[in-house]
């Protein structure tokens, strides 16, 4: 189903931009990228609004543990299941 094969890419899309966030702010959280650049501060900020429209109702409900916020995991396996489930709807074809 061509359909399924294009949600299937836009959520790996989405996973990539998840990761990318995550790693922004871990680099930006031990000084490795400056935070008052400009162009780091484009970037954090484009990934901010593309994420945290998914985020926000998940924070609500999963606090940080340990500091850590677990919120981008959470959705990247709730993508992956997402994904499997299409999977499973389409008899095995995604394209």
């Amino acid at each position: 189903m061509f359909i399924g094969g294009i949600i299937s890419t836009l959520v790996q899309i989405y996973i990539y931009v998840i990761i990318l966030q995550v790693a922004m702010s871990w680099l930006i959280a031990f000084d490795i990228i400056n935070a008052n650049n400009q162009a780091a501060k484009n970037l954090t900020e484009l990934l901010r609004k593309l994420t945290d429209p998914v985020y926000k109702p998940i924070r609500k409900y999963v606090p940080p543990v340990g500091g850590i916020d677990l919120t981008p995991l959470i959705v990247i396996i709730g993508l992956q299941v997402l994904v499997s489930l299409l999977f499973r709807m389409t008899g095995g074809y995604l394209i």
